[in-house]
């Protein structure tokens, strides 16, 4: 019988999804998976019945819905002052995973080289072995997060292709502001690379931040792509709405490996998408507060618990340091949360290459709703009271 590919023993499944399936398996609270508890927005429900019910149930074009990228590009031109076209600039997608995916195809040959910044998010590094090319991981400093200059410029050679910049980041919740962006767009111009941004906690900022467009900083030039969705924003994460915004040239050839990897997205839930594009500002204001109001609940059950945390300054996690307990790692730490205590966190191999600069770290989430926040603070007062924990590693 034949075996599996060479390429797919390089990565395993989702370490994040796969914590969302052991907390049913152990009935754990859930901080794992950035899924929110809270309800979408009734009128976007509404529009997407009526969708269906108007008969929006077909095919739309391969690359999105008419009405979909001009909403797209209207509210980007809109937030970051850009003059984008929906039909020249925007390709919908099944999400963000897959505007990811499709961008990487688009730009890169086998045996490329692609930056990622660390800690990331766990699906770029699987994203970039699937197009064939190479992951070049570059840390972040890990009190400041600020972007290491040196160890950036060391990284680009002529082999770079493209790197990925998720702003605000996953796990860390750092938010790149236009003087680092424009450092990666002058490394970017000198080596001839792509910087594609996955911007998909653009609207959750905090405590005075701005969220900076990758498309707003001019000296990329046509070098860039914007990849982002409606999942995070608008509380759908299961319609997986999402698309990526580029020049002319790099949208063509997004379009021609989006069609072939699924595609279009779901038509009726593209026609209600549209509503949700056309919110205004008050929208935007209210799920900053809502947001910044679950971190400060979050760090602060964390802290009490024992963890010591990192206030993020966007996106919807806390990456939290659990050296204070006696563990091998998160990953021993993590299993015993779960089966022990019933709360499900995330531990570093979904964010770390090297176990050296992630090995007693651990994220959570607050994208969950107060009863489930409420549930994860009664669990993790108890924690103390495990023999497991008692003895602190100093």
């Amino acid at each position: 019988m034949k075996r599996p590919s060479a390429l797919s023993q390089q990565f395993t499944e989702s370490v994040i999804r796969r914590s969302t399936v052991w907390s049913r398996q152990y009935r754990a609270c859930n901080l794992a998976q950035g899924t929110p508890d809270d309800e979408t927005p009734s009128e976007l429900k509404q529009a997407a019945i009526e969708a269906i019910s108007n008969n929006w149930n077909q095919y739309s074009d391969t690359w999105g819905a008419d009405a979909l990228r001009q909403a797209v590009a209207e509210k980007l031109n809109r937030f970051y002052g850009l003059q984008l076209d929906g039909r020249q600039n925007v390709t919908v997608t099944c999400g963000a995973t897959e505007a990811m995916m499709a961008s990487l195809l688009a730009v890169l040959e086998p045996g490329d080289e692609v930056i990622i910044f660390e800690p990331s998010y766990e699906n770029f590094r699987a994203q970039v072995l699937i197009a064939r090319a190479k992951p070049v991981f570059v840390p972040l400093h890990p009190e400041s997060l600020k972007i290491d200059e040196s160890r950036l410029v060391d990284a680009f050679s002529d082999r770079t292709a493209a790197i990925i910049v998720n702003n605000p980041n996953n796990p860390s919740g750092k938010v790149f502001d236009s003087s680092e962006l424009e450092v990666i767009a002058r490394l970017c111009q000198k080596h001839n690379a792509i910087a594609i941004s996955d911007e998909v906690y653009e609207h959750m900022v905090f405590d005075g931040c701005r969220h900076v467009c990758l498309a707003s900083i001019k000296q990329f030039g046509s070098n860039w792509i914007v990849v982002s969705s409606c999942s995070k924003t608008y509380f759908m994460t299961g319609w997986r709405i999402g698309y990526a915004a580029a020049p002319p040239d790099l949208t063509a050839a997004i379009r021609r490996c989006h069609d072939f990897l699924s595609l279009a997205a779901a038509t009726p839930l593209q026609d209600a998408a549209v509503t949700a594009l056309g919110f205004d500002q008050r929208y935007y204001h209210w799920l900053t507060e809502h947001y910044q109001s679950k971190r400060d609940a979050l760090v602060s059950l964390l802290e009490e618990a024992g963890f010591i945390c990192r206030r993020p300054q966007g996106a919807y996690y806390v990456l939290a340091d659990m050296s204070n307990f006696q563990f091998e790692d998160s990953v021993a730490f993590c299993d015993f949360l779960m089966k022990e205590v019933g709360v499900a966190a995330v531990p570093w191999p979904a964010f770390y290459s090297d176990e050296g600069i992630g090995r007693y770290k651990l994220r959570f989430t607050f994208s969950k709703s107060k009863g489930t926040m409420a549930q994860a603070r009664d669990r993790l007062a108890g924690l103390s009271h495990f023999p497991a924990t008692r003895n602190r590693r100093h």
